[in-house]
C-alpha cells in the first residue's frame, strides 16, 4: 500500500507510539483549548472555510452523513444546520475531543440528529455503501496511512456519494508564502504552547502541512483510488483547500 511523506510525520519523534496513538494523545491534551485556538489562530475565518466546504454538498441533499475526524463536532453541527440531513455520525480517535463535541451537540439541541463515536478512519465500523456523503475537516493529514483511509471512506460511501475534504495547504505567491511560513513556523507554535501547554501539537501542524500532497497531487490520489468528478478549490490565497470526489 502506497505511503506518503506526511504519513510518517508525528507529534513527538521520541515517542515509541504509532502516529495514530500519538495524534489521539495530542488531541486529548489540547481538547480543552482546541476551539479557542482555532478561532484565535485563524482570526475566525475557519468557520467560513467549513461553511464553504459544506456548500459543495448542497445540491446533493445527503440524508445520512459521516464526519471523519470530527473533533469537537464543528462540522457535524454546521452540517446539520446547513444541509439538514436525517443523520450525521461523527467519528474521532480522541475521546477528549469527542467529550467536548457531545456537550456542544446537547447545547445545540441536536442530539437526535448527530451521534459521536470513537472510531478509526482506517477501520470504519460501517457496512459498504452506507453513507450519502463523507466530510473531513483538517483531519486527513492525521491519517496514519492516507491511502487506506481514503479507500475505507470510498467503501462506506454509496455509489454516487460524495467526499468533501477541507485541509490546509500552502500559498504560492512569494510575499504571502513568506508571511504564512513565518506565522506557521514561529507564531503558531508559540501561541499553541502559551495556551495549550503543548508546543509539539502546533509544530506538528506546520510540518504535516509542509509534507502533505496538496492541490493537483491530492486530486490525482483520489483519481488513482477510483473517485470520479474530482476537483480542488483553493481558499484564502491558498491557505486552505477543498477537495471533492464522487464514488
Amino acid at each position: 500500500m502506497r505511503t506518503f511523506n506526511h504519513d510518517i510525520v508525528v507529534p513527538n519523534k521520541n515517542s515509541p507510539l504509532s502516529k495514530k496513538d500519538q495524534v489521539a494523545e495530542m488531541f486529548d491534551s489540547i481538547a480543552g483549548k482546541y476551539d479557542f485556538l482555532n478561532r484565535l489562530l485563524s482570526a475566525g475565518i475557519d468557520v467560513r472555510w467549513r461553511k464553504k466546504a459544506l456548500n459543495h454538498l448542497k445540491n446533493d441533499h445527503p440524508l445520512i452523513m459521516l464526519d471523519v475526524a470530527t473533533g469537537t463536532a464543528d462540522v457535524a453541527i454546521l452540517a446539520s444546520k446547513v444541509l439538514q440531513p436525517d443523520k450525521i455520525i461523527g467519528i474521532d480517535i480522541s475521546e477528549g475531543m469527542l467529550e467536548i463535541g457531545r456537550k456542544k451537540i446537547i447545547k445545540s439541541g441536536l442530539s437526535k440528529r448527530i451521534e459521536l463515536r470513537k472510531g478509526d478512519s482506517e477501520l470504519l465500523d460501517f457496512s459498504d455503501n452506507y453513507f450519502d456523503a463523507v466530510t473531513i475537516s483538517f483531519g486527513v493529514r492525521n491519517f496514519q496511512n492516507l491511502t487506506k483511509g481514503l479507500e475505507e471512506i470510498k467503501r462506506v460511501l454509496k455509489p454516487g456519494g460524495k467526499i468533501v475534504i477541507l485541509e490546509f495547504s500552502k500559498p504560492t505567491k512569494p510575499v504571502i508564502k513568506n508571511i504564512y511560513s513565518f506565522y506557521m513556523k514561529v507564531i503558531t507554535p508559540a501561541i499553541g504552547k502559551l495556551f495549550s501547554k503543548n508546543k509539539n501539537a502546533y509544530s506538528y501542524l506546520d510540518e504535516s502541512i509542509k509534507l502533505f500532497p496538496e492541490g493537483h497531487y491530492f486530486v490525482e490520489i483520489l483519481n488513482t483510488l477510483g473517485y470520479s468528478n474530482t476537483y480542488c478549490k483553493q481558499l484564502s490565497l491558498g491557505i486552505c483547500s477543498i477537495y471533492c470526489g464522487t464514488k
